[in-house]
């Protein structure tokens, strides 16, 4: 979660991926964390988290027929290894819940750090870091106190407390709500085109997201007053 997650969703906007479709792919994280758990935990997902991810999975496979200059086929295949690794980190999550989750986070961070220096030296090179340093801008600074503080401390510690408390199944699809942001944002700041084909795939990932929370509520609700009248 904290070492190839964010260094395969990185590699991948580098490669041929845009924002707004990173933070949409990613989100098959869900599936990956819901398979952890219906494998490894024994949780047993109901029919309408069964749909739910289908129909959210259908929106995944319209990116996946959109292939262009802007959406690679190496950038699409990373991002999903960065879902698959974020899956796999919430069942880790949930197993160790018996610890601070806030000290997960910072030391999963510290451990991490080693793994990220290594790939940054095979992938990036000496000359691009030592480039970087040298160049630092307000901008860059600020980029990485808001990843480091407010997307991975308050961030993840908070989906860390999250996960470890409730079932897989009913957190993990939450996050489906991060590519509506993603998409916009990264519409307005870098003018990312939203085609059609776009905003079809943003309403089915979250489309699917309703229906797998709240879709057993709203027909046992509505199966409820239709006994009551009768």
């Amino acid at each position: 979660m904290f070492g190839l997650q964010f260094s395969l969703l990185f590699m991948s906007m580098s490669v041929g991926m845009t924002p707004g479709m990173a933070s949409l792919l990613i989100q098959t994280q869900v599936f990956f964390s819901i398979l952890c758990a219906v494998i490894f935990l024994g949780e047993s997902p109901n029919r309408w988290q069964i749909i739910g991810a289908l129909i959210s999975f259908s929106g995944i496979a319209l990116v996946a027929i959109h292939f262009d200059k802007n959406i690679s086929f190496l950038g699409f295949m990373l991002v999903i290894g960065a879902a698959a690794t974020w899956g796999v980190g919430n069942f880790i999550t949930k197993k160790i819940s018996n610890v601070n989750m806030i000290s997960l986070v910072v030391w999963g961070s510290f451990v991490a750090s080693f793994p990220l220096i290594l790939f940054a030296l095979i992938f990036e090179g000496k000359d691009s870091i030592i480039y970087s340093i040298h160049h630092l801008s307000w901008l860059g600074v600020t980029a990485v106190l808001y990843i480091v503080y407010i997307s991975t401390w308050v961030g993840y510690g908070v989906w860390n407390w999250l996960i470890s408390r409730y079932p897989v199944a009913m957190i993990a699809p939450f996050t489906l709500l991060v590519p509506v942001v993603g998409m916009f944002s990264s519409a307005v700041v870098f003018g990312e085109p939203l085609p059609t084909w776009k905003i079809v795939a943003a309403f089915l990932v979250v489309g699917g997201l309703c229906i797998n929370l709240l879709g057993a509520r709203f027909f046992t609700r509505k199966y409820l007053k239709t006994d009551q009248k009768i």
